[in-house]
């Protein structure tokens, strides 16, 4: 059976195309080795339960391992300590022929369960684990999955507590055999636990988990490691793609987030030929890429996406500061101590660049440009005369006519606007021509602002229209020193992109000002400058 990409559940690699993990699990392993505690606390879809899946097997040789998953323990098992320790005694039950859980521990634990009058204490259940530990020859590794399903529950600071105290002994005592290392696996950061739980509380300053080891290991995907799933692919299907350059673009595009690589590859595999594309050469392109990328911003249901903008519903402050940042050029101080930033950055929506919020990859920001022009009435007259009569823009051989819109975004701005003061333009005026382009290329294209030149100055608007690349430029005009400057950074940026014609859009407050678009020759680059 040919394989496949996969975004659901586990990666299986006799099943599935993927990228070689033994690197990362080779990391993970030497902080087994060294007696480690920690928690591979990732964002969804960030490839968690495929990586211990993987690391189980590199550890199955020199350890015992107990596997278990939290997602099968319902709420019910965590409302009590009774409660729990018949639950997590069944779960391991379950696993103790795989395990080699000697009998005498897998009977102590049938009792918990079966247990009517007198409770089953998590002392207990640590007692009989501890006795495993002592017997076995191997040393215990315990790996928990989903350990988000603990969330707001006192029971499993009281699990984590019995697991700092036998960490803490084993230190302290050479002799004590307790767990090797415990891995706990899950989005929720344990210290949030903790911070959800006995509000006011003085002992929820001393997190039960403060015993673990940071895990700093990257688990985003690489060019060269997406490379190598893709030369897989191209070793059976033979399509004459650049795997390299393939690689390099999805990377750049998803900055290696492991579900959003995965799904762009599926949806080019499964949903492009013969529908977009004449054949699968042609669809493992940038051309190719983006149309996947379209595709998958246009799904519903997607738990991924529906998760980014749930949060955002939760904090509207933060909200609005995310749509500063990619909008108007905005800059957010990143604060360590900052419950709803940190939720946001917990779940892998926003990053910290150099001390500043930031937004992950390039998928993400796409879907809050939508989101965030799509949430309000602000600029609907612009926004509307675009999508009627955006079908003007467009060439005979199928290329954007930017010039052109351009000029109907000037005409409309100074109709609907007319003149408004320099500080209500200056903040708002970019936002418009991306919201007057969003509804132009709506249904065909795609756009990116690039994050290096999103400041108060400058932004760089990059769109992708039916496998052809346009670079504009927006800025607030500031005197000819600086708009020297501007052709003169496009110039240089159409050399990287390998383009002849780049574009400018200047908001120019000077009473003055011609109004318009013109030509500009500057070496052998073209540049249509326009001024509203």
């Amino acid at each position: 059976m040919m394989k496949k990409f996969n975004t659901t559940a586990v990666c299986v690699p006799s099943k599935h195309y993927m990228v070689d993990l033994s690197e990362r699990v080779a990391e993970i392993k030497m902080l087994v080795d060294d007696g480690k505690y920690f928690t591979i606390n990732r964002a969804r879809q960030y490839g968690k339960t495929t990586t211990i899946d993987a690391l189980e097997k590199a550890l199955a040789n020199e350890y015992c391992i107990l596997s278990l998953d939290f997602q099968g323990i319902s709420e019910a098992g965590f409302k009590t300590e009774e409660s729990f320790v018949k639950a997590f005694s069944r779960a391991v039950i379950k696993k103790a022929s795989v395990a080699g859980i000697p009998s005498n521990v897998v009977e102590d634990l049938k009792d918990y369960v079966k247990r009517r009058d007198e409770k089953a204490l998590l002392d207990e259940l640590f007692s009989s684990l501890t006795d495993w530990c002592e017997e076995e020859s191997r040393p215990v590794v315990m790996i928990i999955d989903e350990v988000d399903s603990a969330a707001n529950n006192q029971v499993f600071l009281d699990f984590l507590a019995q697991l700092r105290m036998q960490y803490l002994e084993r230190e302290k005592n050479p002799g004590y055999k307790t767990f090797q290392s415990v891995i706990l696996a899950g989005v929720t950061d344990v210290k949030h636990l903790r911070s959800k739980i006995r509000p006011g509380d003085q002992h929820k300053v001393n997190s039960p988990w403060n015993i673990a080891s940071d895990f700093d290991i990257d688990m985003s995907l690489s060019s060269d490691g997406i490379k190598g799933m893709l030369d897989e692919y191209e070793a059976d299907h033979h399509t004459g793609m650049n795997t390299s350059d393939a690689a390099a673009y999805i990377r750049a595009i998803t900055n290696g987030y492991p579900y959003l690589v995965s799904r762009i590859c599926e949806l080019i595999d499964t949903k492009l030929v013969p529908e977009k594309f004449k054949d699968f050469r042609a669809a493992w392109t940038e051309y190719g890429v983006e149309a996947a990328i379209k595709i998958l911003l246009e799904e519903t249901g997607n738990a991924l996406f529906d998760s980014l903008t749930g949060k955002l519903l939760i904090y509207p402050g933060l909200k609005k500061k995310l749509r500063n940042i990619l909008l108007r050029g905005e800059t957010v101080a990143w604060l360590p101590y900052d419950e709803q930033q940190q939720q946001l950055f917990m779940y892998g929506f926003i990053r910290n660049n150099h001390n500043t919020v930031a937004i992950p990859n390039r998928i993400f920001e796409r879907l809050l440009y939508a989101h965030f022009i799509g949430d309000t009435d602000k600029n609907h007259d612009l926004k509307q005369k675009a999508s009627e009569i955006k079908s003007i823009f467009v060439d005979e051989d199928g290329w954007l006519n930017v010039p052109k819109i351009m000029e109907h975004f000037i005409m409309e701005h100074h109709r609907i606007h007319g003149d408004n003061t320099e500080k209500f333009l200056e903040e708002e005026g970019r936002e418009r021509f991306v919201t007057y382009v969003s509804a132009v290329i709506n249904g065909i294209g795609t756009y990116d602002i690039e994050p290096q030149t999103r400041d108060h100055k400058r932004m760089d608007l990059v769109i992708h229209y039916l496998g052809r690349r346009y670079i504009i430029e927006l800025k607030i005009w500031r005197g000819e020193r600086y708009h020297a400057e501007g052709e003169k950074q496009i110039s240089e940026y159409l050399d990287y992109f390998k383009l002849n014609t780049g574009y400018m859009l200047s908001f120019n407050f000077n009473q003055k000002k011609e109004s318009g678009v013109k030509r500009v020759e500057i070496a052998d680059k073209v540049l249509i400058e326009g001024t509203v």
